[in-house]
């Protein structure tokens, strides 16, 4: 059964092209609450596998912050869209293969990662513990 996108294509297109990779709303926010913890980092390091969004060069450890969706987390927050499934399913299912691929390299290179899913920034001190303990045990 063919699906109907509502939007016509450059319309969808457009709407696409604001979609961000680096500086997303949820990454800034989970950037001011380590940065207000007292935690120093970098931003997208290329010469690590998956340019991580924070890297904490000294303590070996990476966040990255994955939207629900485009990770496809499972929560309440994610769903899978309707139409162009054909296009959808793979697309999102090869982030999420990457995701994993991208944290095994990490872990071969001797460094620790941390992904904080978008859901989690409803909570921010129960963000802010987990934080500090990925941070702080060795």
């Amino acid at each position: 059964m063919p699906s109907h996108d509502p939007l016509s294509s450059e319309e969808r297109s457009e709407r696409m092209s604001r979609i961000r990779n680096a500086d997303t709303k949820p990454e800034m926010v989970v950037r001011g609450l380590v940065y207000g913890m007292g935690y120093r980092y970098r931003l997208h390091r290329k010469d690590l596998p998956g340019k991580p969004d924070l890297v904490f060069q000294s303590r070996h450890k990476v966040i990255f912050v994955h939207g629900c969706f485009w990770h496809q987390h499972g929560c309440s927050q994610y769903r899978m869209p309707r139409s162009k499934l054909d296009f959808w399913e793979p697309k999102l299912e090869g982030n999420r293969a990457r995701d994993i691929r991208v944290r095994n390299a990490l872990d071969m290179l001797g460094w620790q990662s941390l992904v904080v899913w978008e859901c989690e920034l409803k909570d921010m001190d129960a963000l802010r513990q987990r934080v500090r303990v990925f941070l702080e045990i060795v």
